[in-house]
């Protein structure tokens, strides 16, 4: 607050307020005693999880569990009206939309995995797009298993250590997967892109296909198989 004279202006403040959010996911396959893959699938910038999913249906053999929780933002694609997208988080209020969104991921997972011997299923998280920085970013929290981390077409444009510290990938079997035709990393110098993430991670295992921005379904099967 400001005196000036007779007049008294008050300065606009900045609260937040933690509320109960509904989010949504969707799961492709049936976990029970045959299953021995979980897959936690994220989708990229503009996507929705009920069509992201459809792109794991070549995981589904009766064994593997797939599980797509889609982002908490949505909005139109084009405009005010018509297609729909979701969006893990934007430049506004980056710290309170990354908490929210572990946050959220984190219920999912143990709401999931809840009663499931664990010791039985290999975890596999795989980001596409913008769902990398999620996933890496999730990861960070120390909250989930992971025995097997696909990074999908991720771009870190300050690097993987901004997301995640690469020493907690240390033991985690890492793939990098990327089309070479991608509309967006052909941007770029792709040999040094994929040299950066080998860098901070080591081990990683580099993965192309004859392709766009997209996620490759022979591609994947390979991966899965591995």
């Amino acid at each position: 607050m400001c005196i000036f004279g007779a007049n008294i202006i008050h300065f606009m403040q900045e609260h937040h307020l933690s509320v109960t959010r509904t989010a949504r996911y969707f799961t492709l396959g049936s976990l029970d005693n045959n299953t021995q893959q979980v897959w936690f699938v994220l989708h990229g910038y503009g996507q929705l999880a009920q069509f992201f999913i459809r792109k794991f249906e070549v995981l589904n053999d009766g064994k593997t569990f797939v599980v797509a929780p889609e982002a908490l933002s949505r909005f139109y694609l084009e405009g005010v009206t018509g297609r729909v997208g979701a969006s893990w988080m934007t430049r506004e209020e980056r710290p309170q939309e990354i908490a929210d969104y572990v946050a959220y991921l984190n219920q999912l997972y143990d709401t999931v995995l809840d009663g499931q011997d664990l010791s039985q299923l290999q975890i596999n998280i795989l980001g596409f797009s913008q769902g990398n920085a999620t996933v890496l970013r999730w990861l960070n929290s120390n909250h989930v298993r992971c025995d097997r981390l696909v990074i999908w077409a991720g771009f870190f444009a300050n690097g993987i250590a901004d997301v995640i510290d690469p020493i907690k990938l240390a033991n985690v079997p890492t793939v990098l997967a990327y089309g070479t035709q991608d509309e967006y990393l052909v941007q770029i110098d792709l040999e040094k892109y994929g040299a950066d993430i080998q860098m901070a991670i080591p081990h990683l295992k580099i993965v192309t296909f004859d392709g766009k921005h997209t996620v490759d379904a022979e591609t994947l099967k390979k991966i899965a198989s591995e």
